[in-house]
């Protein structure tokens, strides 16, 4: 019983000899905290408008109304902020609902949180004029809160509890079905729906300070819920049976599990539209140096969301100067070959 259990503590790690000792993952969260820094002085220093190092340096600290100051305080510091609130969320969700289905592919929208949330979007600025991103938030966060109980209670129907194949079958289906209403509305009559275009493509540029204080909160207990169940996810991983024989509660696991990535990929979604494939690469690049163990993929996942995105964000200002790649284009387009490389790889990264 003693090996069980564990087991059941640190997963497979013990299998693997000390490849993943609590040194090196003490190491690698030191150079993550200072890869994460970097990420956040280079989204304050490089834009589409060329400022000076020293320029930048000077509005930041001392805020007044040259144009360097506005620049930064107005566009590059709330954006900053953003990709790193979205980052996290989206890198801890992603790993949340690969441990929780035992799927090494799954991101959060297989779920149906991302479909949910742009088809209450969609309804919000067809049937009640949302305009702006204020009004967007709470009609996403709804969507993807509704989509995720859907969800469960289609996947829970026919046993009485939803097991991980049930739910991404279920988000499959219906996240297929809101995408579909969505399309079909949007092209009904365009003109009304031409506020959401952009807000559908991903961005971190459109969202205020304002808007993001109003979310973070959410995000918050979403982070914190992800952090307290990540020990009882490890004895999931195992499987249920074995789970349970361990002490685990199952059930409750799963349903806050579930709770958590609704906050965070409804949160996130709601603040720059649907950003793709970060929920999948990160906690499987967190994966390969942290080793299976759950509670250090959350730790991981929650800094190295934010780098991805932050990088991901100077790179969309650089390359298409004087002009901007949304985000949410660019992780689509650096995802889709690590999702073939993921797949093809013979020892993927296992849960």
């Amino acid at each position: 019983m003693t090996i069980v259990r564990e087991t059941a503590g640190h997963t497979s790690a013990d299998r693997l000899g000390q490849d993943f000792s609590a040194p090196r993952r003490l190491l690698g969260l030191v150079l993550l905290l200072f890869v994460l820094t970097a990420s956040v002085l280079a989204s304050l220093a490089v834009g589409a408008n060329h400022v000076p190092l020293s320029q930048v340096w000077q509005g930041f600290w001392h805020p007044d109304r040259s144009e360097a100051s506005v620049i930064v305080w107005t566009l590059r510091v709330p954006r900053t902020v953003v990709g790193m609130a979205v980052g996290a969320a989206l890198g801890v969700a992603g790993a949340s609902i690969q441990a929780l289905t035992r799927n090494p592919l799954a991101d959060p929208g297989i779920l149906g949180v991302n479909a949910g949330a742009g088809f209450a979007v969609t309804l919000g600025v067809g049937f009640f004029g949302l305009s702006g991103i204020t009004g967007y938030i709470w009609f996403a966060f709804a969507g993807a809160a509704v989509a995720t109980v859907l969800v469960y209670l289609i996947g829970s129907a026919t046993r009485g509890t939803a097991s991980p194949v049930t739910l991404v079958l279920a988000g499959v289906a219906l996240g297929a079905v809101l995408n579909g209403f969505s399309t079909f509305l949007t092209l009904i009559n365009p003109e009304t729906f031409r506020s959401i275009r952009n807000w559908g493509l991903g961005s971190v540029a459109r969202t205020s300070l304002d808007d993001t204080v109003v979310v973070a909160p959410l995000l918050a207990v979403g982070l914190l819920i992800a952090v307290a169940v990540s020990g009882s996810l490890n004895s999931i991983a195992l499987g249920d049976d074995l789970a349970v024989s361990l002490g685990t509660k199952v059930l409750r696991t799963r349903i806050l599990g579930v709770v958590a990535v609704t906050l965070l990929a409804g949160g996130a979604t709601a603040l720059t539209g649907g950003i793709a494939f970060i929920g999948l690469m990160v906690p499987h690049i967190v994966r390969w140096f942290v080793g299976p163990d759950q509670r250090w993929i959350i730790v991981y996942s929650a800094l190295a969301g934010p780098v991805l995105i932050l990088a991901s964000d100077v790179l969309g200002r650089v390359i298409a100067r004087p002009g901007e790649i949304e985000v949410g284009i660019l992780t689509a387009v650096i995802g889709a070959p690590a999702l073939i490389a993921l797949v093809r790889r013979r020892k993927a990264s296992g849960l």
